[in-house]
């Protein structure tokens, strides 16, 4: 094989092998995105390690996938947890409902309703806002509800304010209209308002949702990118898929 053919096969190999994500930029905050086609990617939710116990941290998940030979190309907190890291909301993993969907007032964000579900079903991702999911009820494969609601078809949720001054580290999910699952965090402090445009008119998504606030957290070894907060609950592992 020519030496120009090898360089080229072998920084294939290596690409492969590179997170989907990308430092963006808007309105001088600093994100780093993954763009997650579900067609090509397999976005998978995590908990529990197969003894029972809560992962806890990135790093302890990606080192169990690693040494079940998985490589996971990134991994980002799920939604909210209460103290004993059980998932606030609704929760599934490999089709079965784990914690059940909450409903109704409440305190913190994941009460600033409304709030919504991010699911995977089939191969395709999902936002939708929880009384909506709730009302037609899809199986899914995976299922993580957390709260607000960036965006709701178009619109930023309608409790944000454009002069806010609660600014925070931010992670959250969206949705573009081609299926492509798009995760960002923030690399510095963002309003809720800021956090929501940057998806609805930066990244292009009619639906999003907000994950994580202050321990927002993410391991992408490709980047550099490794978080190692500790005690967290719920997280999203994604995989290139085979084949």
């Amino acid at each position: 094989m020519p030496p120009t053919v090898a360089l080229v096969a072998g920084f294939g190999q290596w690409a492969i092998s590179l997170p989907p994500c990308r430092t963006s930029t808007f309105e001088a905050t600093s994100f780093l995105v993954c763009e997650v086609d579900p067609k090509l990617y397999s976005i998978e939710l995590f908990w529990k390690d197969p003894a029972g116990k809560p992962f806890q941290s990135l790093h302890a998940l990606h080192a169990s996938q690693r040494a079940s030979g998985r490589t996971m190309l990134f991994a980002i907190n799920a939604g909210m947890y209460h103290p004993n890291l059980e998932p606030v909301g609704l929760y599934v993993e490999h089709g079965r409902e784990m914690t059940s969907a909450k409903t109704g007032s409440g305190s913190g964000n994941f009460s600033l309703l409304p709030n919504g579900i991010f699911s995977i079903s089939d191969g395709k991702a999902s936002v939708r806002e929880t009384g909506d999911f709730l009302k037609k009820r899809p199986h899914v494969d995976y299922a993580t509800q957390s709260g607000p609601m960036l965006v709701i078809d178009g619109r930023l949720h309608p409790k944000f304010l454009a002069d806010s001054t609660s600014r925070k580290i931010r992670d959250g999910v969206g949705v573009r209209k081609d299926g492509v699952a798009v995760f960002a965090i923030s690399n510095g402090t963002v309003t809720f308002h800021a956090f929501a445009r940057l998806f609805r008119d930066a990244l292009g998504c009619d639906n999003a949702l907000f994950l994580d606030g202050s321990i927002s957290s993410l391991l992408a070894p490709g980047t550099g990118r490794n978080d190692d907060y500790w005690n967290l609950g719920p997280m999203i592992g994604v995989f290139r898929k085979s084949g």
